[in-house]
C-alpha cells in the first residue's frame, strides 16, 4: 500500500484487482457448473439403476416368479446400495481433482535431488582450496534466454581475496550462485583444487561457505537464532564474536531482551543496514573456509562499513574470499580484481594495475572520491 500511495496508482491497481476478482468469479461459476453437471449425471445414473431394477422385480412379481416379500427385500437392498454408489461417484470426482493436483506436483518431484541416494561424494573438501573455473558458460532455463556467462576462465587463489566488479546485469551474482552450486553450468567446470565441485556433497560444500547475498532472508525468530541458524543451541562465545565483527553489539545491547529479542515478520522491525549486519554476523558465525559476499555492505553507511571491514580483516586472513561490490572502498584492497562485462571477463589485476590500464575498471570507479582523479 505504501508503494501504491507513493506512486499514485490507486485507481489502476483497484481496477486490476477487480479484473482478477471477476476472472476468479467466472472460474468459480465454471467449477460450480461442472460440479452440478457431475452431480446431475450421478443422480440420473443412480436413479436409472433403481427404476430399472424395480421394473424387473415388479414384472417378476406380476408373472408370479417372485413373491411380494422378496420384492420388498430387493427394495431394501437397493436403498442400502444408494449411499455406497453415491460415495463411489463422489470419489470419482475427487480423484479427478487429485489427478490434476498430482500432475502439478509431479513437476517438482521430477527435479533431480542434489544428493541422490546412490551417488558417491567425496567425504570432505580437498587440501587445495583454490577454485578453478574453466570455460564456464551458463544461461537460465527457458527458450530464447541469452547466455548470462560466456567462456569464463578464472582462478580464485586459496587464502586470498578476489573482488568481482562490473555493470549491473553483467553476471556477477549469477557467477556467485554457480560457485555455491545453486545451478549447474551449461558448459565448463568448477573445480576445488583438483576435484570437480560436482563430486563434493552440496551440503558439505555450503557448510564450509559463509554467504551474504543481496536478498538475504531474516527468519521470524530471535537474533541469536537468526545468526546461528544451523545450531539449536548457539555457542555464546562464537555468537558474540560474530556480533562484534558485524558491529552489532550496540544495537543488541540496546534491546531489552538482547540476543533473545524476536525480529522478522512477527518481531521488531529492523532497518536494511541492521538486516545486512545480521547476515554478515551469520556468515562469520559459521567460521567457514570460504566467504562469498554479494553487495554485503551496500546498505551500510560509510562509518559502519569501515568498522566492519576493519573487524573482518583479521577474520578473513587465510580464508578464500569472493566479494561482489561496486564500492571502491570494498574492492580496492583485494588481492585480485575481476571485471565482468556482459558475461565475459575483460580485465583482471590489482587496483593499481587496473587503474593504470585506464580501461573498464577505471571507468567504473573514476567518479568515486577515493580515486582522486
Amino acid at each position: 500500500m505504501q508503494e501504491i500511495k507513493l506512486n499514485g496508482c490507486e485507481q489502476q491497481k483497484r481496477w486490476q484487482w477487480e479484473q482478477i476478482q471477476a476472472r476468479l468469479f467466472r472460474y468459480n461459476v465454471k467449477s460450480l457448473s461442472l460440479g452440478q453437471y457431475q452431480q446431475a449425471g450421478a443422480f440420473v445414473i443412480n436413479e436409472s439403476k433403481n427404476i430399472f431394477i424395480i421394473f424387473l422385480v415388479a414384472k417378476a412379481v406380476v408373472s408370479g416368479q417372485m413373491t411380494l416379500g422378496a420384492m420388498m427385500a430387493v427394495q431394501y437392498i437397493l436403498g442400502q446400495l444408494n449411499s455406497p454408489v453415491e460415495q463411489l461417484l463422489g470419489f470419482i470426482q475427487s480423484s479427478q481433482d487429485a489427478r490434476i493436483s498430482m500432475e502439478r506436483l509431479n513437476e517438482i518431484y521430477e527435479v533431480e535431488s542434489e544428493e541422490p541416494a546412490g551417488r558417491i561424494f567425496h567425504p570432505g573438501l580437498p587440501e587445495d582450496k583454490t577454485l578453478h573455473l574453466q570455460e564456464l558458460s551458463f544461461r537460465y532455463p527457458g527458450a530464447g534466454n541469452e547466455p548470462v556467462l560466456r567462456n569464463i576462465n578464472l582462478t580464485i587463489p586459496a587464502g586470498k581475496t578476489t573482488a568481482i566488479v562490473g555493470m549491473s546485469g553483467s553476471g556477477k551474482t549469477t557467477l556467485l550462485k554457480l560457485l555455491l552450486g545453486f545451478y549447474p553450468p551449461n558448459q565448463g567446470e568448477i573445480r576445488v583444487g583438483q576435484s570437480s565441485i560436482t563430486h563434493i556433497k552440496p551440503s558439505v560444500w555450503r557448510r564450509n561457505c559463509g554467504t551474504v547475498m543481496q536478498e538475504g532472508f531474516i527468519f521470524s525468530d530471535t537474533i541469536a537464532s537468526n545468526i546461528a541458524v544451523a545450531d539449536e543451541r548457539p555457542d555464546l562465545q562464537r555468537l558474540w564474536h560474530a556480533i562484534r565483527a558485524a558491529n552489532l553489539q550496540e544495537f543488541v545491547l540496546s534491546l531489552p531482551l538482547g540476543v533473545q529479542t524476536r525480529i522478522g515478520a512477527e518481531g521488531n522491525g529492523i532497518s536494511q543496514g541492521q538486516k545486512q549486519r545480521i547476515l554478515i554476523a551469520r556468515a562469520v558465525y559459521k567460521n567457514p573456509d570460504y566467504l562469498f559476499f554479494d553487495e554485503a555492505t551496500n546498505a551500510l553507511d560509510a562509518n559502519n562499513e569501515r568498522v566492519i571491514m576493519e573487524n573482518l580483516d583479521e577474520f578473513i586472513a587465510g580464508r578464500t574470499v569472493v566479494v561482489v561490490a561496486h564500492r571502491l572502498s570494498t574492492v580496492r584492497h583485494a588481492d585480485q580484481i575481476v571485471v565482468l562485462h556482459r558475461g565475459e571477463i575483460i580485465e583482471t589485476g590489482t587496483h593499481e594495475s587496473l587503474v593504470a590500464l585506464e580501461g573498464e575498471y577505471f571507468a567504473l570507479v573514476r567518479n568515486q572520491l577515493e580515486l582522486g582523479v
